[in-house]
């Protein structure tokens, strides 16, 4: 399948916060761990995984929240709550 790009480990850890939100907080290596057993050691590293965090945070797909520690989860959508 060759190299993964930033865009394909950050859409990988996207879909994980997505399946996890409201059930699971998700740290930040907890994303870095999944996403080198997925794309295998080779070719994905820590560096690779760090980049795509930056992307996804500096994208607004995801936020940091901080309860008791830092977890990366999707932003809120004011207007889905009741």
């Amino acid at each position: 399948m060759g190299q993964p790009t930033v865009e394909d480990v950050a859409n990988g850890m996207y879909e994980l916060v997505k399946s996890t939100q409201g059930k699971k907080n998700l740290k930040p290596m907890d994303l870095i761990k999944a996403m080198i057993e997925e794309f295998g050691e080779d070719a994905c590293d820590k560096k690779l995984c760090k980049q795509a965090i930056r992307q996804l945070i500096d994208s607004g797909r995801c936020i940091y929240s901080y309860v008791g520690g830092s977890y990366i989860r999707l932003p809120e959508d004011e207007g889905s709550k009741s």
